[in-house]
């Protein structure tokens, strides 16, 4: 009998012995990541703060943190504890709101931001997240997109159209890794009276907060911490209204319960990110700088110089992806973003900076992480270099 996904007894032993069980060890032991835009591996340190959470009924860790027993304290008290950490990311003058993940931050922010008659215009830049221009074009807003350059940044001076309410940039790019100046983008917006928002999806735990925006939002899997909750940060003295409606839970901002565990693990991997802000860095650069001598044939899409190191999104005329992904095929990387991969269609971030769809489809992103050694950067972009060279591009 097909259970509630539609699969039968046969297709479900098929998934449990020759994917999950099959795949992860063979991974473990041969890949190598390259897809850290996409998502990040559990720290050790976010591991072992969720574990507790996680235990049986003999610890008391699975209660609810909204409850008013001992345990529910001593849960509410671990939320509280991971809220300072996430905040130690981000502006003071604030608070954090627990969220699902970015995507219902990015939404909560735009939807729920009150806009008078005369501040309805919402203006985003042209190479923001889906998470943003779809919710923006949800509201039914007049909507201004901001042009970015070749290089793909947005211009600090592009003019901002009146009566605009809210302008959301990115701080970092997750397809080419471009740092926009939200700094000076920020004060723009407060010069006309908009709010500025924020997705620093990309950048949290890796560069300095946007210290003048109103809204921001995180995700907990995109700094080495647990999938399935992020957060919202909110500046103080500016309204935001629900999004998820129910028992009133965080604030009455934000209802559901949350997981002590998801909180947990979130709130200890930004405390690393504190720690090794600078350290990975370091890293990273130095595995980027590798891979460019390694692919140094490609061109990079964007700036060479505004980026996150971490991200590396290259292109190579005449270059056919599938094929290159299937002789590579010990190498986790990608074309784009995660979120919008198999739809055929050229990447929206590619074409908004001057790319043709040939070019777009001739490219490639490679993600860095904290984990990834000299070593594995080397094989891949050799191995890479190898496959494009076969293709005789």
């Amino acid at each position: 009998m097909p259970d509630r996904f539609g699969l039968g007894s046969e297709s479900r032993r098929y998934i449990e012995t020759n994917v999950i069980k099959a795949t992860i060890p063979r991974m473990s032991g041969q890949f190598i990541y390259l897809d850290h835009q996409a998502t990040t591996p559990l720290a050790p340190e976010a591991r072992a703060a969720m574990l507790p959470w996680l235990a049986g009924p003999e610890s008391m860790g699975f209660a609810n943190p909204h409850s008013m027993h001992r345990p529910g304290r001593a849960a509410a008290a671990a939320v509280e504890v991971a809220r300072e950490q996430v905040a130690a990311l981000l502006p003071k003058g604030g608070r954090v709101i627990f969220t699902s993940g970015a995507t219902e931050a990015l939404n909560q922010a735009i939807r729920s931001v009150p806009r008078g008659d005369d501040k309805r215009a919402i203006a985003y830049s042209a190479i923001e997240h889906s998470a943003v221009v779809n919710p923006a074009i949800a509201t039914g807003a007049e909507l201004q997109v901001l042009p970015v350059g070749t290089d793909g940044l947005v211009d600090p001076e592009v003019p901002l159209a009146e009566g605009t309410g809210l302008v959301a940039v990115m701080q970092v790019n997750n397809e080419i890794g471009t740092i926009q100046p939200v700094d000076r983008l920020a004060e723009r917006a407060h010069e006309i009276g908009a709010l500025f928002l924020c997705d620093a999806v990309q950048g949290a735990g890796k560069l300095a907060p946007p210290d003048g925006a109103d809204l921001i939002a995180v995700t907990a899997h995109k700094l080495y911490g647990p999938k399935g909750i992020g957060a919202l940060w909110v500046r103080d003295g500016v309204k935001i209204g629900e999004l998820i409606h129910g028992g009133g839970q965080e604030g009455g901002l934000r209802s559901g319960t949350l997981s002590p565990a998801l909180c947990a693990g979130f709130g200890a991997a930004a405390a690393l990110a504190a720690e090794r802000i600078e350290a990975d860095f370091q890293h990273l650069s130095g595995l980027a700088e590798l891979a460019r001598s390694i692919l140094s044939r490609w061109t990079v899409n964007g700036s060479e110089t505004a980026r996150w190191p971490g991200n590396l999104n290259l292109r190579r005329d005449g270059l056919n992806f599938p094929r290159l992904l299937s002789d590579c095929r010990t190498l986790a990387f990608s074309a784009g973003s995660a979120c919008g991969s198999g739809t055929g269609a050229p990447s929206r971030v590619l074409s908004a900076i001057g790319l043709e769809p040939a070019q777009a489809r001739n490219s490639i992103r490679l993600g860095f992480g904290r984990y990834t050694t000299r070593e594995e950067v080397e094989a891949a972009c050799t191995a890479i270099e190898a496959a494009a060279r076969a293709q005789g591009v």
